[in-house]
């Protein structure tokens, strides 16, 4: 508590206490998280701002998020030098960040990527005023951002294709009491949990999202360990090559789910 309470007095309010700082200082022994508190949360090279309130990031999610950046880059640089040879064009790789929440992983891939076209889908309405402020704070010149409101890829269009869908779905299962009661009683749980086993909305992705990935593009996904026999043999069934990593903590955390030729 006293590192949070630091920070909250150097982040917020530039190290000067005031009646407003003890007033957060109550909030946060109420279990209300820094986060949310501070208003923003430092993702990668950005600054997440979390004015409605979604899912707060987690270091988890920026280490694959991270790693899935450098295969978009070299895909990127490799599509362009030869389309630019054949054709003389350069080619922007689309990258549809599901489950945006807070648009946190889209906004990484666009600030890091400039050629990416970055598309962002999210259930709840509230958050997509929230993407778009992430966006245009974080990503420094004026390009294509595409944010719609929808249950998965309800609110896209059927035919468009991605070369990337990178997702950080609801995938905890309430039924396991595996999240701290801070985070039950001030997350989202529309972001968290996702029905039996966690499954149930992972198990719509590998199923729904061969559709809108071109040959060869990759679906990346972060899940529980407890989920990784379940989504080899949906992604196999659905036409997909999965291969799990680990995360910084050498937890299985997330997969890479890569379409048929």
């Amino acid at each position: 508590m006293d590192k949070e309470i630091a920070w909250l007095l150097r982040e917020k309010y530039h190290g000067m206490e005031s009646e407003d700082f003890q007033t957060d200082c109550a909030r946060l022994s109420l279990g209300v998280p820094l986060a949310y508190i501070i208003g923003h949360v430092p993702f990668l090279d950005c600054t997440i701002h979390l004015d409605s309130h979604p899912l707060i990031p987690r270091p988890e999610t920026e280490y694959w998020v991270e790693q899935a950046i450098t295969v978009i880059r070299t895909q990127s640089s490799r599509r362009n030098l030869e389309l630019e040879k054949e054709e003389g064009l350069a080619f922007s790789l689309k990258v549809l960040d599901l489950c945006a929440g807070s648009g946190a992983i889209g906004v990484a891939v666009a600030k890091a990527e400039p050629s990416a076209l970055v598309s962002y889908a999210e259930i709840d309405p509230a958050h997509l005023s929230t993407i778009e402020k992430n966006y245009h704070l974080n990503v420094p010149v004026n390009r294509y951002i595409k944010v719609v409101e929808g249950d998965l890829f309800n609110g896209i269009d059927v035919n468009e294709r991605f070369d990337f869908i990178l997702t950080n779905p609801p995938y905890i299962d309430v039924a396991a009491h595996t999240v701290n009661d801070n985070v039950v009683e001030h997350e989202p749980h529309l972001a968290l949990f996702g029905g039996d086993s966690g499954m149930e909305l992972i198990a719509r992705i590998i199923v729904e999202a061969p559709h809108y990935l071109i040959p060869l593009g990759q679906l990346w996904i972060e899940h529980e360990p407890a989920q990784v026999e379940a989504m080899t043999s949906l992604a196999l069934e659905h036409g997909f090559s999965i291969i799990t990593h680990p995360d910084q903590y050498g937890i299985p955390r997330f997969s890479v789910l890569t379409m048929a030729q």
